[in-house]
């Protein structure tokens, strides 16, 4: 009881660190993850972790804060699972809660420009620097390194991340297949978990989101403009806002739901909001888990999982190329991404907040000169 009590511990302690430093999105998170329970830790393997971000990648929701659910549950079953998702979630609703309840006031954000100039950069070097050991990891044969860079193709010209990560597997699968020649018989298990809310309609609106949307805080975009935009719910300007402040506070984007449903419904409406778009991503997560080391013993599986956590880190490496293009623009950009890469590299132990803080500091120094 007490070890169990201990291990709840070092996952809040772990994640809350996390919720409040995790600036940049899933990319980064993740990476920020690996360094903290692989590296650092130990808590899971390299390839474990791998097969984690491939399976999370198959599900609806907020992929890093499922990871942290996923990660909590390897290191305190369900109990872990929990703590490890709120405790990383909470902060940047807090944050966010109150952006929202200033632009509520006085209609407008803070420049934060001066502060994203840095950041940007950094956060790349340490995605990159992150993305180079798990690459080591996922590419184990030649054949999955051309899968991979065949889904860095596909991902750059924009096609469907979903589309790429189960085509991936598929193929995957179908030479597997090849190779044995033989038949294996696959016990497909479908998670669904159909909720019907009693009440609250913005609660409503937001489970569904949460339910079904696959991919990044521009696809988040997408669906509430749909959902929220379109009915006149909200104005677009406020959806626009309300994206912003996921990006350019700590942890998970979907923390705009907390600032929509404030703009809405005030305080009520964010707790609504809050809880309805990150829900599912629990139920989800805790359906999935137990299932990820019996799926990686099945042969046919284990050949799906490869090829989807190859796809997983192709995937992140065009969102690096896509972040180049937005936060490396002069000399100023690429001298502290390629600081933050070397000191990435060469101090491993380093943790990883340092790196991005000091991306903010250079970036506002070399703007002065």
């Amino acid at each position: 009881m007490a070890k169990q009590n201990n291990n709840l511990r070092e996952v809040a302690g772990v994640f809350l660190k996390l919720g409040c430093i995790g600036f940049g999105g899933p990319a980064v998170h993740i990476a920020m993850m690996q360094d903290e329970v692989v590296t650092k830790r130990k808590w899971l393997s390299h390839d474990h972790f791998l097969d984690l971000i491939g399976a999370t990648n198959l599900i609806p929701g907020p992929n890093s804060t499922e990871m942290t659910m996923h990660c909590g549950h390897e290191r305190a079953g369900w109990k872990g699972l929990v703590v490890a998702g709120v405790c990383f979630i909470v902060p940047a609703v807090i944050i966010t809660a109150v952006f929202a309840w200033a632009y509520k006031q006085y209609g407008s954000l803070p420049a934060v420009a001066p502060f994203l100039y840095g950041i940007k950069p950094a956060i790349l070097a340490v995605i990159v620097s992150a993305m180079i050991t798990l690459g080591k990891k996922a590419f184990k044969t030649i054949e999955l390194g051309i899968m991979g860079v065949a889904c860095a193709v596909a991902s750059l010209a924009g096609m469907n991340e979903i589309i790429v990560l189960f085509g991936a597997g598929g193929l995957g699968i179908l030479y597997h297949l090849f190779k044995t020649s033989r038949t294996n018989k696959l016990n497909s298990i479908l998670p669904l978990a159909i909720l019907q809310p009693e009440h609250l309609k913005i609660f409503w609106i937001f489970l569904k989101v949460g339910s079904i949307l696959y991919g990044s805080g521009y696809v988040l975009f997408a669906f509430l403009d749909s959902e929220l935009v379109k009915t006149g719910i909200i104005s677009h300007k406020e959806l626009i806002d309300a994206i912003a402040v996921g990006q350019f506070t700590p942890g998970p984007v979907f923390s705009a739901a907390t600032f929509i449903g404030w703009q809405i419904a005030g305080l009520p409406g964010a707790i609504a909001a809050t809880v309805g778009i990150f829900l599912p991503s629990f139920l989800f997560v805790a359906l999935l888990n137990p299932y990820i080391p019996k799926l990686r013993r099945s042969a046919i599986m284990s050949a799906f999982l490869d090829t989807v956590n190859v796809a997983s880190v192709a995937i992140i490496l065009a969102v690096c190329v896509e972040l180049g293009k937005d936060s490396i623009q002069d000399w100023r950009g690429i001298t502290i991404a390629i600081a933050g890469f070397v000191v990435a590299i060469f101090f491993k132990k380093l943790n990883t907040a340092f790196i991005v803080f000091g991306g903010a500091i250079l970036g506002y120094l070399l703007q002065l000169v």
